[in-house]
């Protein structure tokens, strides 16, 4: 039987039996501590044709590694339609007027697909960046990232399985700054009790139901003794209705000097903002980079999926040779949250077969092959799955 054949039916199938709802957020007093911030099985969609997913490429390769996405979903005859936005604050694409026709389409779709938008560190007018913008009117307060090493794929660390969880609402992000003084600059750090518990609770409930038995609450409240102090409290106060969890609590420059040299001690980690950033960065290192480690943020509406290590990769333009493992990897996982499970394990098994046989890697991961070479690999995988 051929891919196309076995593709349609499978179409057919899920339109039938598809059924998805979006993430719902509870308070932490809820009696209920199963997860609610996660897409789980809900109400029927009637669905008369493809799932319409907002797509915003990005800046650096970010074009190119979209390109990639729809050249694997063709192959694999996704049954998703995309509405792709250019937004840029460094290509002449930025306007208010198209932030909100990308707002727009993403609150009309739920689900997203983007590239790294790069934000320029010269000053003009606006100190919240677009992709803080973004973030904030779909109330996108939940970034996970899930660290696992690659079967083949040796790095110095191998059989890593850990998730960082990170508030992405406030904080250091919290884009209030201003000039007191001639030569002052004061930047405030926005930490909330309300938010403070919602990604604690996020981060216990996500442990709950991917079966984990650890949360590290991840903070500096040593030296920031109300901020990250009201943070560090917050998180002690929810664990309490997970006992089934172990808690603990680490300083975060103990835990960047941990995840280096013992990272099989952590599985699930919550904390503020920037120090989020940083953690994702550095774990993606572990495991091979920013260029194979996927990500996606939550709201209680929405959700939007990209690469966990945000990097656009500026200086690889059109030259061929970024690794689109992250940002297939992340496809996959989007298409798992649409329920669109059989797409998703088809995908991803092919893009694991084609770096677990190591003849096709990029240069990032030692090897000489382009992105094209890498594409064409994992298609060849998907059809090579369902000749007979």
């Amino acid at each position: 039987m051929r891919l196309e054949r076995r593709s349609a039916y499978h179409v057919q199938l899920q339109r039938c039996v598809h059924r998805w709802s979006p993430p719902l957020i509870r308070s932490v007093s809820s009696a209920s501590p199963m997860l609610q911030a996660l897409p789980n099985q809900g109400e029927s969609v009637k669905l008369e044709g493809a799932f319409h997913v907002t797509m915003i490429p990005g800046d650096g390769v970010g074009t190119e590694l979209m390109h990639s996405v729809k050249e694997v979903f063709k192959a694999a005859d996704v049954p998703v339609e995309f509405d792709e936005f250019h937004l840029s604050e460094v290509q002449n694409m930025a306007s208010p007027e198209r932030l909100e026709e990308v707002l727009t389409s993403m609150q009309a779709n739920k689900v997203a697909i983007k590239g790294k938008i790069h934000t320029p560190m010269e000053y003009k007018g606006e100190l919240a960046s677009y992709e803080m913008r973004l973030r904030r009117k779909l109330d996108l307060f939940a970034n996970v990232v899930h660290i696992n090493s690659l079967p083949g794929y040796k790095t110095r660390h191998n059989n890593l399985d850990l998730v960082i969880i990170r508030e992405q609402t406030e904080g250091e992000y919290s884009s209030l700054e201003h000039e007191s003084v001639s030569g002052v600059i004061e930047c405030l750090k926005i930490i909330t009790r309300k938010k403070s518990n919602r990604i604690a609770k996020f981060a216990f409930d996500y442990a709950t139901k991917k079966g984990r038995s650890k949360v590290t609450a991840v903070h500096k409240a040593n030296i920031m003794k109300l901020g990250d102090g009201l943070f560090l409290q917050c998180c002690q106060e929810v664990a309490e209705f997970y006992p089934r969890i172990q808690f603990e609590t680490m300083i975060i420059d103990n835990c960047c000097m941990q995840l280096v040299q013992n990272p099989y001690q952590f599985d699930v980690l919550v904390m503020p903002n920037l120090y989020g950033n940083i953690i994702d960065n550095l774990a993606a290192g572990l495991v091979g980079g920013a260029g194979v480690v996927p990500g996606e943020s939550y709201s209680a509406e929405y959700a939007v999926f990209e690469t966990g290590a945000r990097h656009p990769f500026a200086q690889a333009v059109g030259r061929n040779i970024a690794n689109p493992t992250a940002m297939l990897l992340t496809a996959t996982n989007m298409l798992r949250h649409l329920n669109l499970e059989y797409h998703s394990n088809l995908i991803s098994d092919a893009v694991k077969k084609v770096i677990k046989q190591g003849k096709v890697r990029t240069r990032d991961m030692g090897g000489y092959s382009t992105t094209t070479d890498f594409i064409k690999t994992v298609i060849d995988h998907l059809h090579a799955r369902y000749t007979y």
